[in-house]
């Protein structure tokens, strides 16, 4: 009789992109929509407000790729050290690393001797990926992927950024600012629940979080852009 696999997928498997993307998502939408809310707010004409948006989603995709490449290498470095240590170690002291690894197992709820037992077969089959896994907590799902967060982090920016410069096509002047704040909110309030429920956490409490803070942002550079604007 064939043996059917049974193959779980856990949410701890999507924070490597998840956290980038929404991040991501996040931060065009609101970026992009308070910089296209502060110049129009001023009373700048169409085509500057609209430069304006388009200048802040190359610009912030850019940013977003180059900060989150130089921020997952740094620890994909962190994590090539710890390998190569933990390879030396086993090569130089196999005795302490079984010990060790034993330790861990007896920590959790072994008893002695079936601990050393445990460690005795995992680094019999493996022996670097069962000190990275338990010692260091270094895992294939968690390990860092530079290109990958750096590539889903530009696209979910220019995702979010593209809807509030598509809108200065549309609307203008006063009804502009309403429209992009109005349109912003929503969409802020849908990566809050969405985020929130690919991650296991409450959709009502990640909504509300984003769309305060993307109220304030925008308030603010509505505020000064008016301010600025009159004066001028």
């Amino acid at each position: 009789m064939a043996i059917r696999r049974h193959r779980e997928r856990h949410l701890v498997q999507r924070i490597g992109w998840l956290r980038a993307a929404v991040l991501g998502a996040n931060d065009g939408i609101l970026s992009t929509a308070s910089l296209i809310v502060g110049v129009a707010a001023a009373n700048a004409d169409r085509t500057t407000v609209l430069l304006t948006g388009i200048s802040g989603l190359a610009a912030g995709a850019l940013s977003m790729a180059a900060g989150e490449y130089v921020s997952v290498s740094s620890q994909a470095d962190t994590e090539r050290a710890d390998i190569a240590r933990e390879t030396a170690e086993l090569s130089d002291e196999p005795e302490a690393e079984r010990q060790e690894l034993a330790a861990i197992y007896r920590q959790r709820g072994l008893d002695h001797d079936l601990s050393l037992q445990v460690a005795d077969q995992l680094m019999a089959h493996d022996a670097l990926g069962a000190h990275l896994r338990d010692e260091l907590g270094i895992s294939e799902d968690l390990t860092a992927r530079p290109v990958q967060a750096a590539l889903a982090s530009a696209a979910s920016f220019a995702t979010g950024a593209i809807v509030p410069v598509l809108m200065t096509l549309l609307f203008g002047g006063r009804s502009l600012v309403v429209a992009v704040m109005a349109v912003t909110l929503v969409l802020l309030a849908a990566t809050g629940a969405i985020g929130a429920r690919a991650g296991g956490a409450s959709q009502m409490r990640g909504a509300i979080r984003v769309v305060f803070w993307g109220a304030l942002a925008m308030a603010v550079t509505a505020a000064i852009g008016h301010l600025f604007g009159t004066q001028v």
